[in-house]
């Protein structure tokens, strides 16, 4: 086994074109100025990079989202394993980059040996990804008419799109947005930091979004390789009838277009299969229910992630940590 730093880690990542945003150098840093412990894995063809945070009470739980890399583990989730051991993890949730439906291309979606199956998942596990093939009239083509229809509107009635590195006013929609939406957003420090990391790898796009001059939605994108992900989007109480936020969103495909990426991730859904988020959709406002409302229009395809995974070290800690994560679910 060989622990990387960062560089070594990029170095090893470069040999994987598809590799999640999640498992980058860059992510790992800015997890670790958020209070993460990264550590970066290697065995062979496979690694890791493991975040470990400690919650209340000392109790430190450790962390691999959208991993590990490469495709044979049975090396690697030993040493992983004896990691966590060693630096006093009580369990270890694993979140693969692996879609239910690829079992049937012989992906397996059930646990390694020594993890189980778990109900509380850290990232959407289920979302809308948007193939960017074909010319930019098939794109259109496959979304809803009426999502066609609000991003024409928006065009016609004066909505500009445009690059902007204006963190402050994006800052100033995402509070308005969580104001009116009733979701949490990070200080704004968090949201310069996933700037300056990303965006002089030319892995991270900031989109506002103007009527007269002034911003009414800004979008924050990722990509990395083949994908790209739509992670932060705000929008001013102003001009909603306007529909910035679908212009925007346009924006952002054709961004992750023009610079190679095959596949746009909407990121996170309702957890439902697609007959009953759209037989509920309409009704239905709480949690995801809103997002999927506007998401399902841009035609991307409903895919749910394989796992989440827990190798669980501490039972008594890992019950309590189950029942509070069961408890925080239901409040939302």
């Amino acid at each position: 086994m060989a622990e990387l730093n960062y560089l070594e880690w990029e170095s090893f990542l470069a040999q994987f074109p598809n590799v999640h945003i999640l498992q980058s150098a860059a992510w790992g840093e800015l997890k670790a100025a958020s209070g993460w412990e990264v550590h970066r894995l290697q065995t062979g063809d496979s690694g890791a990079q493991i975040f470990f945070r400690r919650l209340a009470y000392g109790i430190k739980i450790a962390y691999i989202p959208k991993g590990p890399v490469g495709k044979d583990w049975d090396d690697l989730l030993p040493e992983a394993d004896h990691l966590c051991r060693k630096l006093g993890a009580r369990f270890l949730k694993v979140e693969p980059d692996v879609w239910e439906e690829d079992a049937e291309e012989g992906s397996s979606i059930n646990p390694p040996v020594g993890f189980r199956k778990s109900g509380h998942a850290i990232q959407p596990v289920r979302t809308l990804v948007v193939d960017l093939s074909g010319s930019e009239g098939d794109i259109l083509g496959k979304m809803k008419q009426k999502t066609r229809y609000n991003i024409r509107l928006a065009m016609k009635k004066g909505v500009i799109v445009k690059p902007s590195a204006d963190l402050d006013a994006f800052y100033h929609l995402m509070e308005v947005t969580s104001q009116r939406d009733r979701f949490g957003v990070h200080q704004p420090g968090y949201y310069r930091q996933t700037y300056a990391l990303f965006h002089p790898k030319g892995q991270c796009e900031l989109l506002i979004a103007e009527f007269d001059g002034k911003p009414v939605a800004a979008l924050m994108a990722l990509a990395l390789g083949r994908r790209a992900w739509y992670f932060y989007g705000a929008s001013s109480d102003a001009h909603r009838e306007l529909m910035p936020t679908y212009l925007i969103q346009w924006e952002a495909i054709r961004w992750a277009r023009s610079i190679g990426c095959e596949q746009y991730d909407l990121w996170g859904v309702p957890d439902h299969d697609l007959d009953f988020l759209e037989a509920n959709f309409q009704q239905r406002s709480d949690g995801l229910w809103g997002v999927y409302r506007f998401k399902r229009g841009f035609g991307g395809e409903l895919l749910r992630a394989a796992g989440p995974w827990d190798r669980v070290y501490s039972p008594l800690v890992y019950s309590l940590y189950s029942l509070w994560s069961r408890r925080i679910a239901g409040s939302r």
